[in-house]
């Protein structure tokens, strides 16, 4: 008997993805969450070296109290980022943000986590965070942030023009991941 029941749930949810137009997944993601503001000044985003320091990885900081610093920030172009948080317990007073468990891309109502992969590149020239597409390689990559030179080392990435940290939020509460957000395709016009 409970076969007949969950496939008549099954096509009862595909019918609906259907008439919508949207994917399930994509509908889901897009309407579950969505994104608070925050005071970008308590936060720094990292080019972080991995193994022997030819590849970098994402890192953002969040300076959450005031009991001591988290990260200190020193130079420009590209700007060099001492991560003080990895010399004492920071619980309570900083949170590191890693890899894609603590944050996201999101453009305006479509959380993009499982679309786009956030990645640091070497250009010879600067170090830039490329939002990359995972899925479908005919989307757009985009420039996110720059660091404004070469360098090596823990170095500061600046967003581009348009870009912004958000929280996730569920309905009235602010969650822990972060989104790295903006309101439009980059080539469109932004929300209003």
């Amino acid at each position: 008997m409970g076969r007949p029941w969950n496939a008549a749930v099954a096509f009862a949810v595909f019918a609906a993805a259907a008439a919508t137009g949207l994917p399930q997944a994509a509908k889901a993601q897009g309407s579950v969450f969505t994104a608070a503001d925050v005071d970008e000044s308590q936060f720094v985003m990292v080019s972080a070296p991995i193994g022997k320091g030819e590849n970098s990885q994402l890192n953002i900081y969040e300076q959450r109290t005031s009991a001591r610093p988290c990260f200190a920030v020193s130079g420009s172009s590209p700007a060099v980022v001492d991560p003080l948080l990895a010399t004492f317990d920071f619980t309570g007073i900083c949170n590191r943000y890693i890899d894609g468990n603590g944050y996201s891309l999101r453009i305006g109502g479509d959380d993009l986590g499982t679309r786009y992969r956030l990645s640091v590149v070497k250009t010879g020239a600067d170090i830039e965070l490329l939002a990359v597409p995972t899925r479908d390689p005919s989307r757009p990559t985009m420039v996110v942030a720059r660091s404004g030179g070469p360098g090596n080392g823990f170095l500061k990435l600046n967003l581009e023009p348009g870009w912004k940290l958000m929280r996730r939020q569920y309905g009235k509460r602010t969650l822990g991941h972060l989104y790295v957000y903006r309101d439009s395709m980059p080539g469109l016009p932004d929300a209003l």
